[in-house]
């Protein structure tokens, strides 16, 4: 996995809250066996026209999005089914980090992300950044103001820098753990491998037909 620690790139805006997993990724592409070749299906139904032409009136396929590696959108992104495909596609489409923001309702908090959503996003290196309702709402506004708004997220120091006349930055907060992972591309397998000279030493000593290491 690639370690993740600053990222510069533009932003799209997705103005939507409770996007779900069938919607990021809808499960007629879940047939294949590949973790490839997914990105051009992301948010196929909203992306596309029955004809398999563009749909012009989708946020992302608006011009002064192309290239964008940040998205920010609404509250409890991911939501749904807990399908890997929804994370390998929103990276595979060429977006490094998503934000979105905690909502307060009615005496409730209504999360950024949906949990399996964000616990894939972490074993996939693709880095979601939680941020309060009205800093994300600024977010929008400053991408609706200006074209071509690029930001920086630098891990190390758990901030979103906007680059405009005058730069705005937002502090984040992350799981001290979840953070090591990614600045390090730690994965669920360079986990394990980490403690593979133990893993060696159980195996010999559990079953003696198991050959040594080298």
């Amino acid at each position: 996995m690639e370690p993740f620690t600053n990222h510069r790139g533009l932003i799209a805006t997705l103005d939507r809250a409770n996007v779900d997993t069938d919607a990021i990724i809808p499960k007629q592409f879940l047939k294949s066996i590949k973790r490839t070749g997914f990105g051009e299906s992301l948010f196929f139904d909203w992306r596309y026209q029955q004809d398999g032409s563009p749909n012009p009136e989708f946020e992302l396929n608006l011009p002064e999005f192309s290239g964008a590696s940040i998205l920010v959108t609404k509250n409890n992104f991911g939501c749904g089914s807990s399908r890997e495909h929804a994370v390998w596609a929103v990276m595979q489409y060429g977006f490094r980090v998503i934000l979105a923001p905690r909502k307060e309702l009615d005496g409730s908090s209504i999360p950024a992300f949906a949990d399996i959503f964000r616990n894939n996003s972490v074993k996939n290196g693709l880095l979601t950044i939680e941020l309060g309702e009205a800093e994300v709402n600024a977010i929008f506004d400053a991408v609706a103001r200006f074209k071509n708004v690029e930001a920086t997220i630098d891990l190390d120091e758990q901030r979103v820098v906007l680059h405009l006349d005058e730069e705005e930055a937002f502090h984040f907060e992350i799981d001290p753990v979840v953070k090591k992972h990614l600045l390090h591309g730690l994965d669920d397998i360079a986990l394990t491998l980490e403690h593979i000279d133990a893993i060696d030493a159980f195996e010999q000593n559990h079953n003696v037909q198991i050959p040594a290491r080298g």
